[in-house]
C-alpha cells in the first residue's frame, strides 16, 4: 500500500489566535503612519469646510454648482463637514491612535528619564563623535567628585558609580550626567495635546447631538410654521450637555428656543432661560460699515424667575449658568412698511399696501386678472454708497441698464494702487427690498430707494428702481427723473400720455408748428411725417415684440430702423436728426400732460432740459422693466432684531488645556536638547586618566560649543579652535 506524497511549495500559515490579531490591530492603530494618514484626511476635510460655506440653503448650492454636483456633494456631506459621520469617525480614530501611541511610549520615556545609563563601557565612550581624554594627578575618587560637582553647578543632574578596574576593586569611577529631559516630556505633552483638542472638538461638535438623533429618536425638522407648533421629537432638552445654535430676538420680545442648523433641517434647542431684547444698538463708520453691535438684554431664569440685565457686544459675550451668549449679527424684527404702487404702463392705477418685513400679501391685476404675491423681504434704513467718478464712462448715465451701485463700490476695491482714489460717500436714505411671485411660483426681486438720489453727474435727481431675476445676479437699476416736487408724477404722466394716440398727434402738431414757418406747408408735412414716424417707433408695438428678447420700442427700435433703412454713411446724421425731433415732440407731450393736470408748463431752462434728457432714457428703458408697476416706500416703523449665538461648550476648557500643552510640547521638542555626559575616571601608573564623551539627540553648533566648554572647564584642555571656544555654553 503506497502513501500519497505531500505537495511541495509554501506551507499554509496557521490561523492567528485572538491575542495575535489584537496585537496586530493595536500596532496598526498606534503606528505613526496611520496617525499621519488620519491627520492628512482631517486637514483636507477642514480645507473643504473652510472654502465651502457650511449649512447654507440647498438652493444656494444648486445655483453655485448645478443640480448634479450639488446632489453629489450633499451625499458626501460636504455642506456640513464637521458634523459628517465620516469626519467624526476619523476624529475618533485619531484620538484612539494617538492615545495608544502615548500609552505605548510613555512608560519607556518615564523609565528613560530616571536612568543615567551609567553602565556604559569605556570602549563605547571612545566611539562617540565628541569625546576627549586627559590625565590628572588627583586620586580617582576625588577627581570624580570634583567633576561631578562642576557638572551640578552647570545645571546637570549627576550620578556617580564606583567600578572595579585592573588596579583593584572599586578603584574606577563613572560620572554620568544628563540635562534637557524636558525634550521627551515635550513629546508626551504634544501628543496629549492632540488627544485633548480632538476630544474637545468631539464634545463641542455635533457628536452629542448626532448621538441623540441616533439613539434618542430625535430628527431634524424640515417644515415651516410657528416654533410652538414643532413636535417634541424635533426638540432637544434643556439638559443637553453641548450645543451651538442661533437665537433671534426682536426688540421688545423674548425667546428661549435656539435653532441648530442641520444639513437636512433644523433642531430646536430649549434654553433654561429666556432672552429679552430691550434695545439693539448699531453704530456706523463714515463708510457705512458697522462699527459697533450691542444688545441690551434681560435674562429671565425659568427655574427661579430671576431677572438679570446684561449687555452683549461683539467679542464680549455674556455667560449665564455655563451658556455663552454671543452677539452674532442683526436682522429685521418685523418692521412695518407702507408701500405705494405706481403704474409704469399707460393704464394702471395707484394704490397703497401695508405689510410687515418677512410677510406677504396677495395682489390681483385688475386689467388681466393675473395674480401676484408681494413678499416684503428687507428694509434698510441706511445705505451709504460711493459716488466718486460718476461722471466717468461707467457712470455717465447714458445707459440706464449699466447703473449698478454695488459694482460702483466694488470697482474701487482691490489692488493697493487704488487706495488713493478719491471717494465720495453719501447716505442715500432708506430702501425697500421685495419680491413679486407669480402664480407659477417664479419670483423677481426688486430693490427701490425711498428718496431721490443725485448721481453727481450734472443730471436731474433720480429715483433708483432696482431689479434682478435671480439672487446670483447684481441689481440693475432703472433711473426715473423726479420733478420739481421731488416725485415721479411728471414722468408717470408723460408715460401715460405716450400711450394716448390723440395726445401724441397734438404733440407732433405743436412741435411742427413751433419748428416750421407756416408759409412752408410742404416742409411742415415732411417734418410731421418724420416726427410721427419717430414717435411711433419709440412707442413700439408690444404685441409684435411679444416673446422676443428685444424691446418693443424705445431708442433701440429707433436705432434698428435707422440701421435697416439708412445707408451706413448717413446713419450718424440721420440718428442725430431723429433724436432731436423725438426729444422735441416728447417735450411738447410733457407740456400737454401738465396742461391736462392743471399745472404750469415747464420753463425753458437747464433744469428742464436735464429732466427731459433723463426722461427720454427712462421712457426707453422702462419698456424692458418686467412688470407694469413698481412699489415705492412711503412710510415705515423700524423694528430691529438681534441674532445671538448661544453655546454650551464643555470642551472649551479641554481645548484650551490642549493648546497650552501643544505650545509647551512644541517648544520643548524644538528648543530643548537632551544631552548626556559620561566621564570615566580610572587610575593609571602615573596618575589618573579621565575619558569624557557627550551625546545629544540633535547635532547642532550649540552642542559643539558646549562640548568645547566642558573640555576646558572640566578637563582643562585647550580649545580645538578659537571659534569653538567663543560664546557661553548652554546649560
Amino acid at each position: 500500500m503506497s502513501l500519497p506524497l505531500a505537495e511541495t511549495g509554501p506551507q499554509a500559515q496557521p490561523p492567528r489566535s485572538s491575542p495575535e490579531r489584537l496585537k496586530v490591530l493595536v500596532d496598526l492603530l498606534s503606528s505613526m503612519r496611520f496617525a499621519i494618514s488620519l491627520l492628512t484626511v482631517i486637514c483636507i476635510a477642514s480645507v473643504i469646510g473652510t472654502v465651502l460655506q457650511q449649512n447654507q440653503p440647498a438652493v444656494n448650492y444648486v445655483n453655485q454648482f448645478g443640480p448634479f454636483w450639488a446632489q453629489l456633494f450633499g451625499e458626501l456631506h460636504l455642506y456640513s463637514v464637521y458634523s459628517a459621520w465620516w469626519f467624526l469617525l476619523i476624529l475618533g480614530f485619531l484620538v484612539v491612535s494617538t492615545s495608544l501611541c502615548i500609552a505605548r511610549n510613555t512608560p519607556k520615556i518615564l523609565v528613560d528619564l530616571k536612568t543615567f545609563k551609567e553602565n556604559i563601557r569605556e570602549q563605547s565612550l571612545r566611539a562617540f563623535g565628541q569625546h576627549a581624554e586627559a590625565d590628572f594627578s588627583e586620586a580617582p575618587e576625588g577627581l570624580a567628585r570634583r567633576l561631578g560637582e562642576g557638572l551640578v553647578q552647570g545645571g546637570w543632574k549627576v550620578r556617580l558609580q564606583q567600578r572595579d578596574t585592573s588596579a583593584g576593586p572599586g578603584t574606577g569611577w563613572m560620572v554620568a550626567a544628563k540635562a534637557g529631559a524636558a525634550n521627551k516630556l515635550g513629546y508626551i505633552a504634544a501628543h496629549s495635546a492632540i488627544v485633548l483638542i480632538c476630544l474637545g472638538g468631539l464634545l463641542d461638535g455635533d457628536l452629542i447631538v448626532r448621538a441623540q438623533m441616533w439613539f434618542n429618536g430625535k430628527a431634524p425638522y424640515a417644515g415651516a410654521g410657528l416654533i410652538a407648533d414643532v413636535p417634541a421629537r424635533h426638540r432637544l432638552s434643556e439638559n443637553n450637555p453641548t450645543f451651538r445654535g442661533n437665537l433671534m430676538v426682536a426688540e421688545g420680545t423674548q425667546s428661549s428656543t435656539a435653532i441648530l442648523n442641520q444639513s437636512d433641517g433644523v433642531l430646536l434647542q430649549e434654553l433654561p432661560f429666556a432672552v429679552e431684547l430691550k434695545k439693539f444698538i448699531v453704530e456706523h463708520y463714515s463708510t457705512g460699515m458697522p462699527k459697533l453691535f450691542a444688545s441690551e438684554i434681560v435674562i429671565h431664569d425659568k427655574a427661579t424667575g430671576a431677572l438679570t440685565e446684561a449687555r452683549v457686544e461683539v467679542n464680549h459675550p455674556v455667560n449665564y449658568h455655563g451658556i455663552e451668549i454671543y452677539q452674532s449679527s442683526f436682522d429685521d424684527g418685523g418692521s412695518k412698511v407702507r408701500l405705494q404702487a405706481l403704474p409704469l404702463d399707460s393704464d394702471g392705477a395707484r394704490f397703497e399696501v401695508e405689510g410687515v418685513i418677512g410677510g406677504s400679501t396677495g395682489l390681483t391685476r385688475s386689467q388681466t386678472g393675473e395674480k401676484f404675491n408681494l413678499e416684503f423681504s428687507a428694509l434698510r434704513v441706511i445705505n451709504v454708497e460711493n459716488f466718486a467718478g460718476q461722471g466717468g464712462p461707467s457712470g455717465s448715465g447714458v445707459d440706464v441698464r449699466k447703473v449698478d451701485l454695488r459694482d460702483s463700490v466694488e470697482a474701487r476695491l482691490g489692488a493697493a494702487n487704488k487706495v488713493m482714489t478719491k471717494k465720495e460717500l453719501r447716505n442715500v436714505g432708506p430702501s425697500i427690498t421685495y419680491k413679486l411671485r407669480d402664480a407659477a411660483g417664479q419670483a423677481r426681486e426688486f430693490h427701490n430707494y425711498m428718496l431721490p438720489v443725485d448721481m453727481g453727474d450734472g443730471g436731474a435727481p433720480v429715483m433708483l428702481l432696482g431689479m434682478r431675476e435671480t439672487p446670483a445676479e447684481p441689481f440693475r437699476y432703472l433711473r426715473v427723473p423726479v420733478d420739481d416736487q421731488g416725485g415721479m408724477d411728471s414722468f408717470l404722466r408723460l408715460r401715460k400720455a405716450l400711450g394716448q394716440p390723440k395726445l401724441r398727434e397734438q404733440a407732433v402738431a405743436r412741435y411742427v408748428a413751433l419748428a416750421i414757418d407756416p408759409s412752408k406747408p410742404e416742409l411742415a408735412r415732411q417734418l410731421q411725417a418724420s416726427a410721427s414716424r419717430a414717435l411711433d417707433l419709440f412707442v413700439g408695438n408690444p404685441a409684435a415684440a411679444k416673446g422676443s428678447d428685444r424691446p418693443a420700442g424705445g431708442l433701440q427700435a429707433v436705432a434698428d430702423f435707422i440701421e435697416s433703412n439708412v445707408p451706413e454713411a448717413e446713419r450718424p446724421r440721420a440718428g442725430e436728426v431723429l433724436i432731436r425731433i423725438l426729444n422735441g415732440v416728447l417735450f411738447q407731450l410733457e407740456q400737454l400732460s401738465r396742461e391736462q393736470a392743471g399745472l404750469k408748463p415747464w420753463p425753458n431752462e437747464a433744469k428742464t432740459q436735464a429732466f427731459m434728457t433723463q426722461a427720454v432714457l427712462s421712457l426707453s428703458d422702462v419698456q424692458a422693466y418686467p412688470v407694469p408697476l413698481t412699489f415705492v416706500l412711503k412710510d415705515f416703523t423700524q423694528v430691529q432684531a438681534s441674532v445671538f449665538q448661544v453655546a454650551r461648550a464643555p470642551g472649551k476648557t479641554v481645548v484650551y488645556l490642549g493648546c497650552a500643552l501643544l505650545i509647551l510640547g512644541v517648544f520643548a521638542m524644538l528648543y530643548v536638547r537632551e544631552r548626556r555626559v559620561w566621564i570615566w575616571v580610572r587610575p593609571e601608573s602615573d596618575g589618573t586618566r579621565a575619558t569624557m564623551a557627550l551625546s545629544s539627540n540633535r547635532k547642532t553648533m550649540d552642542g559643539d560649543r558646549e562640548f568645547e566648554h566642558l573640555k576646558i572647564k572640566l578637563l582643562g584642555l585647550a580649545p580645538a579652535s578659537r571659534d569653538a571656544a567663543e560664546g557661553p555654553a548652554p546649560n
